[in-house]
Parts: structure tokens; C-alpha cells; sequence
């Protein structure tokens, strides 16, 4: 899953920090809001058959979702700089506990709104938690081995990503129904949203206690880090950069991929459930999101060795041009091929973003907390390329013309990859 930089990779002192002992802590994070992030592509084809949305409609979940990337990631950031990484990952946590506790009486009304409102919070609470844990992972090693390390770290996020959808399918999936919602209407409908919609209520209640054990676990430790020192900066300071060639077209592709990556995701259970790909049950297909998301953890762990080698812009472009021919393959095809080469993507997108990330920020300097201010805010591409390909799919009626846009996406990128293939 794409990760929202920190606001600060450079402006807190490395030297007062005791790097064993925060690594477990910082990759704990990592898997806990990957994971919460990919439940999305699971609850997305329960919401829309239980209040009968159109894609569009749908993928108004991620939209509300990313958004909070472009509305909270500045002042998240400058909350986190203002009481620390630690009780800023505390208050990340919390208010993500606030959110999955708002599952309540969204089901409870059976309002759609009202999820996405719930959703919109705990998102909140991931982009403060993310603005957390990318500046430490900066802080953890040598800048020579930054896209090494960052990717490294975003495999413990994938390994959430790949986890949480195969037991978010079976609890919030698995039980069927005997009637649909487009069969019901008046109080027979709200009563059937309200109990179908239990599921979805019980997984998040789930994760609330979860969330608070590990916040009171990082309060403990509130104290951890001595000597933590943060430069001040300013979001204006952050779009003067975008004047730059390189960091402007980097933050493009920031979303570009963080909106191509999700909007697949999202689509994958209702993609694999046509006829003519692997006419799947909404359960079958939900535990398949794994392979998605767990290509993408296998393919960091590869990728952090690979770009030690080889140049992270060359790879960058291989990966993309693979993302591409693998679209056009599962839309020109049938069956069980059509279905698993675009669950391979996943793999293509492994090395994407740490990559950009790292090649768009090159040479910044001091300057390099404003960049990552900039490309947090960019990740709001989860939110608009979803929407656009959901648009895209009403018009045409068809999920393969859908995917031309996140092709669009990587061609782009893969351009970036290219242009980006020399040390800045």
C-alpha cells in the first residue's frame, strides 16, 4: 500500500535515537496501517450491494478515504512536530480507534454517508501515524540505502496489506444472504442494511481494540526518543519545489501510482466475479485480494536487494512497463489467466513508490521536509483515480475498459523511471 512521507525526514536529530530498539516498533506501524488501508477493497463490494451503488458510487469510499492525505497531511504534520513522534503515533492511533468506532452507528442508521464520514476519521488517523513512521525509517540507516531501506519497510506493510484481506473477506464477506437489497425496500431494506451491515461493524470493533492495546503500549514509551528536534517549514515553502523538473514530476507520479495501485484493488473482488474471468463468489474473490497485495510484499523484499544493484530508475521503468502489459493481458483474455495476471500487478507495483519517493527527492537538502509535505499530499490520488476509473466503468459498462486509465498512470511513471535513470 502507498505510504505518506514524513514531514520531517531530516529535521530530528538520528543520534539521540536507539535504532534497535524502534525498528519493531516503527515496522509494527507499517503492518497495522497497510492493512487497515487494504480492508477497503473488501468493504467496497459489501457497501455496494448493500445500498446498491454504481461503481462510481462505490469507489466514493477510497475517495473519502485518500482525501484525508490532502486535508489532515500538513496539520497532522505539524501536530506531530509540535508533540513528537511518539504521542503523535499515539494520537494517530487513537483517532483511528475513533474512526472504526463510528462503524456504530453507521450501521446502526444504515446510512452510507455515514461510513464514509466513519472511514474519513480513521484515515485521518493513518496519515498522522504515517507521518510518524517514514521519518524514522529515514532516520534509521544511511541515506545511501534509503530506497533499499524504505522498501524494506513497506514489505511489513504489505504483509498487512496481504493478511487483512483474507480475514476481513471471511468475517465481513462470508455470510450470505438469501435476498439482495435490490429486492427489498422501506423498512424491510434498512432493517437488512443494519444486520448485513453488522459484519463489517464487528471487524472494526475488532481492530478498535487492537488499536487501543498498541496506543497504550507507545504511551508507555512516550519518552523513548531524547534530543528530538524539528525544523519549522512552510506548505508554500513545499509548492516552490514543484518549480523543480525532477521533484515536480516525482510528486506527479506519487499520484498517479497511489491512484492506479488502489483503484485495482478496488476493483478486483467484482473483477474476478464475471462471468468470462474466474466467476467467482464475493467471498472466493475477496480472499484473492491477498495474492494482490502479497505480490507486492514478496516483490519489496526482492526489490530492496535489486536496487543496491541496479539503477532504481531503470527498475522503476521496467516495473511499470510489466504493469502495463499484464492490464492488457487480463483484459484480452478469459478465465483463470485473466483473473491472476491482474492479481500480478501487485508484484510490478512492489518497488514503485519508495522509489519515486526517493528519486523525486533527491538533492533537496534542507529542503527535503517540505518535499515530503508536498507528497503526502499527493497520495490524494487514492482518491481521485478510483473515482475517475469508477466513472469510466458506469459509462462503458465495462471493467476492462476501466483499466485503461491506471495503465495511463504507469506509462506515465515508467516515463518518470526513464527520465530520472541518472543521480540527480
Amino acid at each position: 500500500m502507498a505510504l505518506s512521507p514524513g514531514s520531517d525526514a531530516a529535521g530530528s536529530s538520528a543520534n539521540h535515537i536507539d535504532a534497535p530498539q524502534l525498528q519493531l516498533f516503527v515496522m509494527a506501524l507499517f503492518f497495522i496501517f497497510g492493512g487497515i488501508t487494504s480492508l477497503n477493497d473488501v468493504i467496497i463490494p459489501k457497501l455496494k450491494e448493500l445500498f446498491t451503488l454504481n461503481f462510481t458510487q462505490a469507489m466514493l469510499v477510497q475517495f473519502c478515504f485518500f482525501a484525508a492525505y490532502a486535508v489532515i497531511g500538513i496539520p497532522g504534520a505539524r501536530l506531530v512536530k509540535k508533540i513528537g513522534y511518539m504521542r503523535g503515533a499515539v494520537a494517530g492511533l487513537v483517532t483511528m480507534m475513533a474512526g472504526c468506532l463510528l462503524f456504530i452507528p453507521a450501521s446502526q442508521t444504515a446510512t452510507y454517508g455515514v461510513f464514509l464520514a466513519a472511514l474519513f476519521v480513521l484515515a485521518s488517523g493513518v496519515v498522522i501515524v504515517q507521518v510518524v513512521s517514514n521519518p524514522l525509517i529515514s532516520l534509521l540507516g544511511k541515506p545511501a540505502t534509503a530506497h533499499s531501506r524504505l522498501t524494506f519497510a513497506q514489505a511489513f506493510n504489505s504483509l498487512g496489506t496481504t493478511v487483512f484481506p483474507i480475514f476481513g473477506s471471511i468475517l465481513i464477506l462470508g455470510s450470505l444472504a438469501s435476498v439482495s437489497a435490490d429486492q427489498l425496500s422501506g423498512t424491510a431494506l434498512d432493517a437488512y442494511r443494519t444486520a448485513e451491515s453488522q459484519a463489517i461493524v464487528n471487524g472494526y470493533l475488532g481492530l478498535a481494540a487492537a488499536l487501543a492495546i498498541v496506543a497504550a503500549v507507545v504511551w508507555f514509551f512516550r519518552n523513548a526518543l531524547k534530543g528530538e528536534v524539528h525544523e519549522d517549514s512552510s506548505f508554500a515553502e513545499g509548492l516552490a519545489l514543484l518549480k523543480r523538473p525532477r521533484f515536480g514530476f516525482g510528486a506527479a507520479c506519487i499520484f498517479l501510482y497511489v491512484g492506479a495501485e488502489v483503484a485495482i484493488g478496488s476493483l478486483i473482488v467484482n473483477y474476478l466475479m464475471q462471468d468470462h474471468v474466474m466467476a467467482l463468489d464475493e467471498l472466493s474473490a475477496g480472499k484473492l485480494i491477498g495474492l494482490y497485495w502479497g505480490g507486492a510484499m514478496v516483490g519489496r523484499f526482492i526489490g530492496s536487494l535489486v536496487l543496491r544493484y541496479i539503477s532504481p530508475g531503470m527498475v522503476l521503468t521496467a516495473v511499470s512497463i510489466g504493469a502495463i502489459l499484464l492490464i492488457l493481458i487480463s483484459t484480452q483474455t478469459a478465465g483463470d489467466f485473466s483473473g491472476y495476471s491482474l492479481l500480478a500487478i501487485g508484484l510490478t507495483n512492489a518497488i514503485m513508490f519508495p522509489t519515486i519517493f526517493t528519486l523525486a527527492c533527491e538533492k533537496l537538502g534542507s529542503k527535503a521536509a517540505d518535499g515530503s509535505g508536498i507528497i503526502n499530499v499527493a497520495i490524494v490520488g487514492g482518491a481521485v483515480i478510483p473515482l475517475l476509473t469508477g466513472v469510466i466503468a458506469d459509462m462503458s459498462a465495462s471493467l476492462a475498459i476501466a483499466l485503461i486509465l491506471p495503465a495511463i498512470c504507469y506509462a506515465i511513471i515508467a516515463a518518470f523511471g526513464f527520465y530520472a535513470r541518472r543521480p540527480a
